[in-house]
């Protein structure tokens, strides 16, 4: 087989790989698999690049293929919210297949990145032979909203240390140990709607109290009474 076969071979192998991870698309059979991997479209991005911009247009949906895509919204006062860190075989975006005004937020990389554009022409053609995969992706965009939905009750609470502590509270292994941060404490503050500083200082007063400790991935919870107690009385239950 000549190099190029070989390599273009190798190259649908991959794609097909990815797609088979996603959600979205897990359990499809491989000739359909195949039909998406083939105008699909591979796009690598540097730390900081964006992937697109609120209101372009919609080129298509994405699935993270390795690192980390941010979606977010800038306020009125210019302070960027973070909706949810995409990763890999995460799709995001599938809304805006169906949107008049393009992508609803913007989504940047916060690490180097590969992600697969599905172009929006010839994946509506498919949903139209495939009603089987415009459930999938009706099922993907309801859990997408009810990330959504989570994060708005959370931004409710009414100061930094409650956000946090219902964070850790939240997402504490049910057997204890490390809680692996998906991003850094940077991408953290924003989805706690707060800044890396007050993060900061908000973990230091916790570990003082030998509540928390914190490396540079994890956070691990010492004494999940005390942390419970904390989230009681500033909710005013106790």
């Amino acid at each position: 087989m000549p190099p190029s076969l070989r390599s273009a071979d190798l190259k649908l192998t991959g794609l097909v790989g990815t797609l088979r991870c996603s959600q979205l698309f897990a359990g499809l059979a491989a000739e359909d698999l195949a039909a998406v991997a083939a105008f699909c479209v591979r796009r690598s991005l540097a730390k900081d690049d964006y992937l697109f911009r609120q209101g372009a247009p919609s080129e298509g949906f994405y699935i993270v293929q390795q690192g980390a895509i941010n979606v977010h919204r800038v306020n009125a006062a210019g302070k960027e919210q973070v909706i949810h860190v995409f990763r890999t075989g995460d799709s995001l975006a599938e809304a805006a297949l169906a949107s008049p005004t393009g992508y609803p937020a913007d989504a940047r990389a916060v690490e180097p990145s590969t992600v697969l554009l599905i172009p929006k022409i010839p994946v509506l053609a498919l949903i139209g032979r495939r009603p089987d995969l415009a459930m999938r992706m009706l099922g993907s965009m309801s859990a997408h909203l009810r990330v959504l939905v989570g994060m708005l009750d959370d931004l409710t609470l009414k100061d930094v240390e409650t956000r946090l502590v219902n964070w850790l509270v939240k997402n504490r292994p049910e057997r204890g140990g490390p809680i692996a941060l998906s991003g850094t404490k940077r991408v953290l503050a924003a989805e706690l709607g707060t800044s890396s500083e007050t993060l900061s200082r908000t973990l230091a007063k916790l570990r003082d109290q030998h509540i928390i400790t914190v490396a540079a991935k994890t956070i691990t919870v010492r004494d999940p009474v005390a942390l419970a107690a904390i989230l009681r009385r500033n909710l005013g239950e106790s």
